[in-house]
């Protein structure tokens, strides 16, 4: 595949760009349970290495992931 076909040369149809949003939030979605659910697993000595102390840590923990 030569490189100039992957750059976008003009706008995706409106249909493409709903589809396409709807993939990348569905994506930060996903992202957000797996690092909250890995949130939940951390030892506490790990939780002050990242800058959280458990109760935080909690409370980020049992957010909904559609929930920044």
């Amino acid at each position: 595949m030569q490189p100039s076909l992957l750059i976008a040369e003009r706008p995706l149809p409106p249909l493409s760009r709903i589809a396409f949003a709807v993939a990348m939030a569905v994506l930060a979605w996903e992202n957000r349970r797996r690092t909250r659910l890995a949130l939940k697993w951390l030892d506490p000595h790990l939780l002050r290495d990242i800058g959280l102390d458990p109760f935080a840590a909690e409370e980020e923990a049992t957010k909904p992931f559609w929930r920044a």
